[in-house]
């Protein structure tokens, strides 16, 4: 509840502080008259309404499991994502229809200096939120959080070419430069929304991560006990900050309910310790059968048909071969 509490805490102070850079930048824009600038103030608008969409999903997210949700609702934060990747892109696009007609209806650009700091002091802000925010949703593994936080960072990093760019408008008074600007730094945001969004569709579709498989093959051959003799079939998918396991765990065929249970249970426990007590874990134990005497370490087995020749080693294809690809 504490780690809930903190996640939507973090997000309200992200959504308070792009509130006051949102002013400022159309401030800015009204000052100045620079679609350039424009570009920043658009961009603006999308991180205020992704941020109060994003804190929703946080609150709605951190509700715990019920009848109707027996996971949870954690992959109400992957909607909120989607959305935000949406609004970047349909700000991105009107940004480049509006730097094209200005290259056909140049406008008078004016008093640029003070249009450059206040764009470029809204730029540090979302900077030190965006690392704030990845830090934090990291920690607490909340998809919202960091994905709040990279497009607030890649907002950073183009309003850093935008404040180039409108120094360089400033000295040499050249009017396309301003629509230059806003068209590459538009198309930037097109990308940004684009590529938001298809990392949220990957883990709505439950596409494995990979990462997060390294690490059980890391931490399970690192503590793997002698009975654990194979591990196989491994699934994995993530709702909000939970994420739920399931596997095969093969085990000595004379083990009895109580030795089975104990096995499965020292595996979900190393598991658990890893991820920081948010992953549930489901193992199904499997008999082990005469080709795995080779590879089993278990000292003292009246039932070895074969000598130990060496462990079997766990790597990433391993750990999720179904039986029927082995079987193949």
């Amino acid at each position: 509840m504490e780690e809930d509490l903190l996640k939507q805490r973090t997000q309200r102070w992200i959504v308070s502080l792009s509130v006051l850079i949102l002013v400022g930048k159309f401030l800015a824009y009204y000052l100045t008259n620079s679609v350039g600038i424009l570009t920043d103030a658009m961009e603006s608008i999308v991180n205020v309404t992704a941020g109060f969409i994003s804190l929703f999903s946080l609150y709605v997210s951190s509700k715990p499991k019920d009848k109707s949700h027996p996971f949870g609702h954690g992959k109400v934060e992957l909607i909120s994502a989607s959305i935000e990747g949406i609004l970047i892109m349909v700000a991105g696009l009107l940004i480049i229809y509006e730097a094209i007609k200005r290259l056909y209806e140049p406008t008078l650009i004016s008093k640029l200096d003070i249009g450059i700091l206040i764009v470029t002091l809204g730029g540090l802000f979302n900077y030190l939120m965006g690392w704030y925010s990845i830090s934090i949703g990291r920690k607490h593994n909340s998809i919202a959080l960091i994905a709040g936080g990279k497009h607030l960072q890649s907002d950073t990093y183009s309003t850093i070419g935008l404040v180039l760019g409108l120094t360089l408008l400033y000295f040499t008074k050249l009017s396309w430069i301003d629509s230059a600007l806003a068209l590459i730094f538009g198309s930037i945001i097109v990308i940004t929304g684009v590529n938001i969004l298809r990392k949220t569709v990957a883990t709505l579709m439950d596409e494995a991560d990979v990462l997060v498989l390294e690490s059980m093959v890391k931490a399970i051959s690192t503590h793997r006990k002698d009975d654990w003799i194979d591990i196989h079939n491994m699934k994995t998918i993530k709702y909000g900050s939970q994420l739920f396991v399931d596997c095969d765990l093969t085990l000595p065929w004379f083990y009895n309910i109580n030795e089975s249970h104990k096995a499965c249970d020292e595996l979900k426990v190393l598991l658990t310790r890893e991820f920081s007590g948010r992953v549930l874990v489901s193992i199904h134990s499997d008999p082990c059968d005469a080709k795995h005497c080779e590879h089993c370490k278990v000292k003292g087995c009246l039932y070895r048909l074969e000598a130990f020749r060496e462990e079997h080693e766990l790597t990433l294809t391993e750990l999720t071969q179904t039986d029927e690809d082995r079987n193949e």
